[in-house]
């Protein structure tokens, strides 16, 4: 298993070329559309967007999803799940949130531990037992242990506003014949594909897998989260949820069917296969 130095060191570094890939970029639009001037505006753009997405990446992925914290009041029992399961995992207990969704799914935000957020959805609350429950929140909790966190809420944070300059582009060019309509109209084909395939060199489907082994060291038995994830598809395939594409990835999994561009931001492994896994560890955790 990585040191916690390791994979402090890995995410920054990933962090750190996912920041410079955007602004790379933009630079190259702003070039394209108005030359040098415009590329050093794009410039001071995604600057910004980079500041943003690292400070306040987990603010961001918990407003795209309507999250609200959750009091101790709310929630005793999941309270006491967490706080159990992050004193095995050695970590501090992270925000808790609720997402007002049927659909049952969870995700992990925040640029560190000490910063970090779980945030689940009311149907996961509904839906799973207590077993099963503590499996998806292990997972989640294991990216926060592995700094998955950080990557995964920046290249989100950073997708999304690169669809949104591409939308922007394209409203402001009014004229058909301006180049900003013409750099809209290109940006809005080419854009989405770019920010998914950041997105997807970011965040490696190795990182699920890890997630979910972590996860089942944890809580101590892989079957609960196995069992999990299944409840979970059949949940997400019954409710499709709408989010922001780019949030996607966050979720333990695919919170709607991808389909076209929505589909290329899909980073998740099966489940099928992530089951397998998690049930070949039975024999060396019993």
């Amino acid at each position: 298993m990585k040191t916690t130095k390791q994979s402090t060191f890995g995410a920054t570094i990933r962090t750190t070329i996912l920041m410079a890939s955007l602004s790379g970029l933009l630079v190259v639009i702003g070039a394209l559309i108005g030359g040098a001037q415009t590329a050093l505006l794009f410039l001071g753009i995604a600057f910004a967007i980079n500041f943003f997405a690292y400070f306040f990446s987990d603010k961001m992925a918990l407003a795209m999803s309507r999250a609200k914290p959750l009091s101790r009041e709310e929630a005793p029992k999941l309270y006491v799940a967490v706080e159990e399961l992050t004193t095995r995992a050695g970590l501090p207990m992270p925000r808790l949130y609720l997402i007002p969704q049927d659909q049952p799914n969870a995700f992990a935000t925040g640029r560190n531990p000490k910063h970090s957020a779980v945030a689940v959805t009311r149907g996961i609350m509904n839906l799973l037992s207590e077993d099963e429950l503590r499996g998806v929140l292990a997972h989640e909790l294991t990216h926060i242990r592995n700094r998955d966190i950080l990557i995964q809420s920046v290249a989100s944070a950073i997708g999304a506003a690169i669809t949104y300059v591409a939308y922007m582009l394209l409203w402001f060019g009014d004229d058909n014949n301006s180049p900003l309509a013409l750099a809209g109209q290109l940006a809005t084909f080419l854009l989405a594909p770019i920010a998914a395939s950041i997105i997807q060199l970011a965040i490696s489907r190795q990182r699920e897998y890890a997630a979910d082994a972590g996860g089942a060291e944890i809580c101590g038995n892989p079957e609960s989260l196995a069992s999990a994830l299944l409840r979970l598809e059949q949940g997400a395939t019954a409710m499709p949820m709408q989010v922001n594409q780019a949030a996607e990835p966050l979720y333990i999994v695919k919170p709607f069917k991808g389909k076209g561009i929505a589909g290329l931001f899909s980073t998740h492994p099966p489940i099928e296969e992530r089951v397998k896994r998690l049930r070949q560890m039975r024999p060396s955790l019993v």
